[in-house]
């Protein structure tokens, strides 16, 4: 072999890899909208991406994600939901009613999945139905928040059998707890309670808001599981405690953080989830073609250190129902 065919060769092999690698499609793009922090929303975004590995999804390999974080702050939503939207990427992730409102305003084609919601999508304009959405959403709805309200107040009442007067804890920015309020007066009926709504919008409020909830003669708190106080859990959790209050919860991070009570949908295994529904999406489905899902884990998690600190004897029969009891 002549030495110039020779190196035509060896150019040619190594030449090789780098026109394979400019034929190979480009990485589809997954972007995310967390109303916490990166902190806060660690959990999920591990549960996500374990998702995406069962489905032969690799960050970085064949998989890129995009992620913003709004910090707990409603008001930095839209903006950062403009951000992925100008990524142009192949679908978005949207956790809480804001994000995905913020998201779905923004964009009528990228296919948005929503990592839980609290409202009927279809009363939001979200969808045509649960079973065939019919647009650009897609994802979970959680069971309604007044039916959550309902079933965690229930819950404080067996801990605490003497309590009367509950303090609603909300963020009144927030959507989904201002539909909680419209249904709370339904609510205190059937479960014979004087609730009164407390307003929180900001985390510098926590001291004096609940330390005149304690003094005004609340002798219990039911806490919204809206970002503000999700993304602020230790510094809230700790607050009430403080003020020897029981209070009642939504998402397992808030007992885990020192929260006596806590009741809701597990929200890690819905972003994991989210990963098969996204991953449908790049395989061709259409996100109006696929059915809004339902949660199929709801848990109860008892932190007896914080029981015990209030003063507080669980039965026996609440310990037998819950689903993590934290010593």
């Amino acid at each position: 072999m002549r030495r110039r065919e020779f190196l035509g060769l060896v150019g040619g092999a190594a030449a090789y890899p780098l026109a394979a690698r400019a034929q190979q499609p480009n990485r589809p793009v997954v972007a995310v909208l967390s109303p916490v922090s990166a902190i806060a929303f660690a959990r999920n975004l591990n549960a996500l991406r374990a998702g995406f590995r069962d489905l032969d999804y690799t960050e970085g390999r064949n998989l890129s994600i995009e992620i913003r974080y709004a910090g707990g702050a409603v008001a930095q939503l839209p903006s950062l939901a403009a951000e992925l939207v100008g990524l142009k990427p192949d679908a978005i992730v949207a956790g809480s009613v804001p994000a995905i409102t913020a998201t779905h305003s923004l964009t009528r084609t990228i296919p948005v999945v929503m990592a839980a919601t609290t409202i009927d999508p279809t009363s939001m304009g979200l969808a045509a139905s649960l079973a065939k959405p019919g647009g650009n959403v897609t994802g979970f709805w959680t069971e309604s928040e007044d039916a959550l309200i309902a079933k965690r107040l229930e819950l404080l009442k067996d801990i605490v059998p003497g309590i009367a007067r509950v303090g609603l804890v909300i963020n009144p920015t927030d959507p989904t707890d201002k539909v909680a309020i419209e249904q709370l007066p339904r609510i205190t009926r059937t479960l014979n309670l004087d609730v009164r709504v407390v307003e929180i919008d900001s985390s510098s409020q926590f001291e004096s808001v609940l330390t005149n909830a304690a003094r005004d003669g609340l002798n219990a708190l039911c806490i919204s599981h809206a970002p503000l106080f999700f993304e602020k859990r230790e510094q809230i959790t700790a607050l009430v405690t403080r003020l020897r209050l029981p209070a009642v919860y939504g998402f397992r991070e808030f007992a885990t953080a020192g929260g006596l009570l806590s009741y809701a949908s597990n929200l890690a295994d819905i972003w994991r989830r989210s990963a098969g529904v996204v991953a449908k999406i790049l395989r061709g489905a259409k996100p109006g073609d696929l059915p809004i899902e339902r949660p199929d884990r709801f848990e109860l998690l008892v932190n007896l250190k914080t029981a015990k600190s209030l003063g507080l004897v669980v039965p026996d029969r609440f310990l037998l129902i819950a689903d993590e009891v934290i010593e």
